[in-house]
């Protein structure tokens, strides 16, 4: 944002005049004077007078992307509060004192006009009506700072907006950051959106969406959802939910993308597809699923079939998700308050999956206590097939769940009932987590990648000749992932399948956009053309696909 776009008026500079090397010997004027420039000529010289024009100070707030807590840090403080400065904003009705997005709000301190400005640069924030928009203030906490950082949390863990990968189980899907999606692999049931049932590995553009924005995608067993940066869903692929190798199997199949009717009142940001249901999350934060047959494992009963989103009840009722995601038979949420972040899970509790300390089911959505304990605030959360993860927002990572093959990454094959801090990355501060059928990956700061947990189909990374010789080694503990460390990038997103019945895949993602591929390859599925008689590819391999 500029002056211009801003309509701030040019603020008009005043040198002082110079005066002749005589006059300032014979004055008491230092010898080496500087000159000096200041707003507004009878001000005095170097003083810049803030209270006169606060359109400046929020002109810098915004332009500089504050953090929400930096905003109530500066609100806080005595400087930034100036009586003087708030009185003058206030009195004086200054027409340009707010950018250009919104008319100016005089019951606003800047810190809360700073986060409404950014909140107004979102995607899913622009074509809220302005009642929509005071109601998600209302549920925020009232403050646009608390509305800020729900639409900046739920960015950072789901890349939003993004360019994406998704190692889908058979499939794949890529999306750009402008929002154009190809997809590759697997394709009995017409999961590619290509209008065949044709398997292909090359990576090919879904050309029926031409026009629309896909911001975020999902892949479950043989079906493919799409969300565009208008809320609205596009699936395709099997009709049903269920693997197929459990014996629910579609009637139908849907090669192209379709509009899904029932979620067209719904403004959809994101989608999670587990194994007998699918969850949705609005842009409001609510939470719905379809379909967990007649168990009423998710708080409602529905039909294996049923097509109508069910709101999630219970205690997510009046918080605020930020990010699903789905594992084999339960969901975890991320949630917004004004406290804190903090995640409930719902489901089956097998394992200790759930992370309450036992192992029984939910019905309800319910809070796991043990963040609280660790002193750590969530900011990404990760559902495997049959363990969990999260990231901290001090870089710290906690995993539980069955520990199988060593996928919770604790040096043994333990199951934790509740989340446990991944000892073995004490120096690593962590910023992304990603889980598949028994296997984790860690992203660090630095673009750094570990992984643990099953080393079936090479789909860890660590493809060793001593790996290779014992059949695919098992990683009880982090390992950095030496091969990443050579496409000298850094790596900013991993994508790993999850799923019981298919053969696991890897995708990690460049912060130039680069997309690399490695294990089970045998439906296509890497973006890479394998050898004759070769499944699988144990070193990353470019995607002859650009997602910047």
């Amino acid at each position: 944002m500029d002056a211009t776009t801003s309509r701030t008026p040019t603020i008009q500079y005043h040198n002082i005049v110079d005066e002749p090397i005589a006059a300032l010997v014979t004055s008491a004027v230092p010898t080496f004077q500087r000159q000096q420039r200041h707003c507004f000529g009878d001000a005095s010289p170097g003083e810049f007078p803030l209270s006169a024009n606060p359109s400046i100070v929020l002109h810098v707030l915004t332009a500089c992307n504050l953090d929400p807590r930096d905003l109530a840090k500066l609100e806080a403080s005595t400087v930034f509060l100036s009586i003087s400065i708030m009185k003058l904003f206030i009195d004086d009705r200054i027409d340009n004192a707010a950018p250009a997005n919104f008319a100016p709000d005089y019951e606003l301190s800047l810190s809360e006009l700073a986060a409404l400005d950014m909140c107004q640069k979102r995607a899913i924030f622009k074509p809220m009506t302005e009642g929509e928009r005071q109601d998600l203030k209302q549920r925020c906490g009232r403050s646009w700072k608390l509305v800020l950082r729900f639409l900046l949390a739920g960015e950072a863990c789901s890349r939003r907006e993004k360019s994406q990968a998704i190692a889908g189980p058979g499939h794949s899907i890529a999306v750009t950051s402008k929002g154009a999606v190809y997809s590759f692999g697997s394709n009995s049931s017409g999961q590619l959106g290509h209008g065949t049932t044709e398997e292909n590995w090359r990576p090919c553009q879904i050309r029926s969406l031409h026009g629309i924005r896909i911001i975020q995608a999902a892949a479950g067993a043989g079906r493919t959802m799409l969300i565009s940066d208008a809320g609205q869903v596009y699936a395709f692929g099997k009709d049903s939910f269920g693997e197929a190798e459990f014996g629910v199997q579609g009637s139908g199949l849907v090669t192209s993308p379709q509009l899904v009717e029932s979620l067209k009142n719904i403004f959809v940001v994101q989608a999670a597809i587990g194994n007998f249901f699918t969850a949705i999350l609005s842009r409001e934060g609510r939470v719905y699923t379809f379909s967990w047959g007649n168990e009423s494992k998710l708080g409602h009963q529905t039909d294996p079939n049923d097509l109508e989103p069910h709101p999630l009840l219970g205690a997510l009722e009046n918080t605020h998700v930020v990010q699903i995601a789905a594992g084999y038979c339960y969901l975890l949420a991320l949630a917004s308050r004004p406290s804190g972040m903090s995640v409930y899970s719902v489901g089956c509790g097998l394992g200790g999956k759930l992370g309450h300390g036992a192992r029984t089911d939910e019905k309800y959505p319910r809070l796991i206590e043990q963040f609280q304990t660790l002193n750590l605030q969530p900011v990404v959360v990760a559902a495997g097939a049959w363990h969990a993860a999260v990231v901290g927002q001090d870089g710290r990572v906690c995993t539980w769940g069955w520990g199988r093959y060593g996928c919770l990454g604790h040096g043994n094959e333990d199951c934790e009932s509740v989340p446990k801090v991944v000892e073995a990355l004490g120096t690593v501060k962590a910023v992304h987590v990603s889980t598949g059928d028994y296997t984790t990956f860690v992203v660090s700061d630095d673009g750094d990648v570990y992984s643990f947990g099953c080393g079936e189909s090479s789909s860890l990374g660590h493809n060793t000749a001593a790996a290779d010789a014992q059949g695919n080694q098992n990683v009880l503990s982090p390992e950095i992932v030496a091969s990443l460390k050579q496409v000298n990038e850094r790596v900013v997103q991993i994508s790993l399948t999850n799923s019981l019945y298919w053969n696991a895949h890897t995708f990690a993602l460049t912060e130039s956009g680069k997309l690399y591929a490695f294990g089970a390859g045998d439906k296509g599925q890497l973006g890479v053309q394998l050898d004759a008689n070769r499944t699988e590819r144990g070193n990353p391999e470019r995607v002859d696909i650009d997602l910047s």
